[in-house]
């Protein structure tokens, strides 16, 4: 037993598992600094800048008139998860019952429901890096093994369907990646899904959580989902929400479309930690996913244009290799070119080095790559103002030119 206070006041063996977000810690970082007077610009958060369209605070407002102010069905409202199977035809072609959908308090706890209700201690879990930093966490979580996938900037960030196969072992359960990628801003298209199709298509037992928050900010086209492949269809997870593409991160909405036994087993998972999602939230998600999605051009023009202009700039910078993101809000440039070098009490070692001495001596909040599986690179969200942009830019750039 334990015989005094530091032996007692210890939380449980899980949460030794877990990491904190990386992503997160920067932005408390950057807010204590700008707390104490530094102006700091924040790239840290992948959160659009743009306020919520009107008319989905309009269907709010709406909601709380009516009375929509109590409990809900675990799985969330009926009409909210019939115009999320209208809106997966309508845009995705696929075809998911609303019995097959599930509402969370975000992706994120879309995400977590799923790997919590399929995977059991010691099974494998394929991870293509770069990844979005909860993904490892909520594996560790459920006693899974992550099994990374290397990839690199050369390789846009994509596996490739032998890095896929060469994966695979007979503890395999389970693959999650990102399309559009955060942090990368990769994006799949059709003849890569299906060449990953061909691989997964042979192992049944793998669950594929295809991760599509970012579907709506994508610059090369229609949007591909891996459902939409027959041989796989009854293996993916669907995860989206309405959080980027319709600015509404604090609203906290996302939802799966699954096999019913997936949907089923995510709606216990949800019974026991929330229930269903907020009421007003829920009828504001309403709004969003029954609209034409053309109500998000002048969003998807906007970061377009951002996009352009940060790779131009980084572009200018020695020693910084970019790729070109085809979707999200995020650059992810390769800087191992500064490992080794110092400036005063500061040597550039890794991601982390790097990030903390563009925040501590250049005042920009970035986030480090080995936070997203590698660690020669840096995640930059141009989801902020040209403005912004331009300053952050040019206090890199000044602030590099330091280190020798």
């Amino acid at each position: 037993m334990p015989t005094n206070l530091a032996q007692i006041n210890q939380p449980a063996d899980r949460l030794n598992k877990l990491s904190e977000s990386q992503t997160l810690a920067m932005a408390r970082k950057s807010r204590e600094m700008t707390a104490q007077g530094i102006n700091v610009i924040n790239l840290s958060i992948g959160e659009p800048d743009f306020d919520t369209p009107q008319f989905i605070k309009d269907a709010a407002k709406d909601a709380m008139d009516a009375n929509f102010t109590h409990y809900t069905p675990v799985p969330g409202f009926l009409d909210l998860r019939q115009a999320i199977s209208e809106k997966f035809k309508r845009e995705n072609n696929l075809v998911y019952s609303p019995e097959q959908i599930v509402v969370s308090t975000g992706a994120k706890q879309s995400i977590a429901n799923v790997i919590l209700s399929i995977i059991n201690e010691g099974d494998q879990v394929i991870v293509p890096t770069p990844y979005w930093v909860s993904y490892i966490e909520l594996i560790k979580l459920a006693d899974g093994i992550p099994v990374e996938i290397k990839t690199n900037i050369h390789q846009n960030f994509k596996i490739s369907a032998q890095q896929l196969e060469d994966a695979i072992s007979d503890k395999t359960r389970m693959i999650i990646f990102s399309t559009p990628c955060n942090p990368s801003g990769s994006v799949y298209s059709f003849d890569e899904l299906k060449a990953l199709v061909q691989v997964l298509e042979k192992y049944p037992q793998i669950i594929i959580i295809s991760d599509e928050i970012y579907e709506h900010i994508n610059y090369v086209g229609n949007h591909q989902s891996i459902a939409q492949f027959e041989s796989v269809y009854n293996n993916v997870v669907t995860v989206n929400g309405v959080s980027k593409g319709y600015a509404m991160t604090g609203w906290r909405i996302g939802y799966i479309g699954a096999p019913l036994w997936i949907a089923k087993a995510c709606e216990k998972m949800q019974g026991q930690f929330t229930s269903g999602t907020c009421s007003v939230s829920q009828k504001a998600a309403l709004a969003a996913v029954s609209a034409d999605a053309k109500v998000l051009e002048p969003m998807q023009k906007e970061f377009a244009k951002r996009r352009t202009l940060v790779l131009k700039l980084l572009s200018e910078i020695p020693g910084v290799i970019c790729n070109n993101p085809q979707g999200a809000f995020y650059v992810f440039p390769d800087i191992s070119y500064y490992f080794g070098k110092k400036y005063n009490n500061y040597t550039i070692n890794n991601s982390s080095d790097f990030s903390m001495f563009i925040l501590e001596v250049g005042h920009v909040a970035v986030v480090s790559g080995d936070a997203f599986g590698d660690d020669n690179c840096f995640r930059f969200s141009y989801a902020c103002s040209e403005a912004n942009i331009i300053e952050s830019v040019k206090r890199i750039k000044e602030t590099l030119a330091k280190l020798n």
